[in-house]
């Protein structure tokens, strides 16, 4: 959009002539000397006002509006033509999540694995600019979905994601560094895991404390969340010949003290989710101290307005010639 500045605002007082101007040519018409003096008027037949003598003071008018469009050409107008170029620089994030069995506990609704796939898929939809990859680990560890910037594609990699697609048991070191890994090759300035689990590190070739060191090399900072209700919780305790899940109460067992390392020593943060609101505020949280970074420049380009008032004032000039010489012509 266009905006109307001015170089010269000050020449705007000239405007001030106007009405001076005005005063002059009614109190000279008023003081005009008629050009017969008759002793009396009843004989004289009156005429109604024709088109000419309405419209007699339409020149004066037209060289007053003349004027004032040259006094606004002499303020120089400007148009200021605003741009604005916003050039993100997103952050990388891999969300690390346990798949474990005992990610089917029903403390949250259905369960905690689904409940954790709808929720980081809130936190995704949050976050446009971002590149954001997904890795999964139970026993083992796999990628799920490289980094990408296309998140309806992650999103739809979570529906894929159930208990059973890998070795059971908890092997968060192996999960951890896998996510690091994913970020080797980033170049962007902030490099986030988010690792969550709902138990002890108790498989996998590596170490909870070897994936942090791997972290704290790569300056990969790490939010960790233990997910799961303090005390006993409604969960798999084996499985029956034909394939059916059984349940019953059993200890939610959360590595915390691991957790919170991790989270410390890589400049994230431990998070403890005991139901469905607090792992969304959670991840509320994360999504807050994680913004990306945005740069805003503006542009602004100046044009000369000056032509447009000029061939208007020389249009109003050429057409108080025309009555003048035309309809307001003066009898010889």
């Amino acid at each position: 959009m266009k905006d109307i500045t001015f170089a010269y605002p000050w020449v705007f007082l000239a405007l001030l002539l106007i009405p001076v101007l005005v005063f002059l040519y009614f109190s000279k018409l008023r003081h005009a000397r008629p050009a017969l003096i008759l002793s009396s008027l009843p004989y004289i037949p009156r005429e109604k006002a024709g088109l000419r003598s309405r419209l007699v003071h339409v020149p004066f008018f037209l060289r007053l509006l003349t004027l004032a469009v040259i006094i606004t050409a002499l303020a120089r107008p400007q148009s200021s033509l605003s741009q604005r170029s916003i050039s993100t620089e997103g952050i990388d994030i891999v969300v690390a999540m346990d798949i474990s069995s005992s990610m089917l506990a029903r403390d949250f609704k259905p369960d905690r694995l689904e409940s954790s796939k709808r929720l980081a898929s809130e936190f995704i939809e949050r976050r446009p600019n971002d590149r954001i990859g997904l890795v999964v680990f139970a026993g083992e560890s796999f990628t799920q979905c490289p980094l990408t910037t296309d998140h309806s594609i992650l999103i739809n990699r979570f529906g894929s994601i159930r208990v059973g697609l890998l070795q059971d048991g908890t092997a968060i070191g192996l999960g951890l560094a896998n996510a690091v890994n994913r970020l080797r090759s980033s170049e962007a300035k902030s490099k986030v895991v988010i690792l969550l689990t709902d138990g002890v590190n108790n498989s996998g070739s590596i170490t909870p404390e070897t994936a942090t060191e791997l972290a704290e090399t790569m300056g990969v900072r790490v939010y960790t969340i233990g997910v799961g209700t303090k005390g006993m919780a409604y969960g798999p305790i084996g499985q029956r010949p034909d394939g059916k899940v059984v349940f019953d109460m059993v200890p939610v067992e959360i590595d915390e003290k691991v957790l919170g390392s991790i989270a410390d020593n890589t400049g994230g943060q431990y998070f403890r989710a005991q139901n469905e609101n607090e792992l969304r505020t959670i991840y509320k949280q994360i999504d807050q101290l994680e913004k990306s970074k945005i740069d805003v420049t503006e542009f602004t380009e100046k044009g000369e307005e000056f032509l447009p008032l000029a061939l208007l004032a020389i249009g109003l000039l050429l057409a108080e010639f025309i009555l003048s010489q035309t309809l307001f012509r003066s009898t010889p």
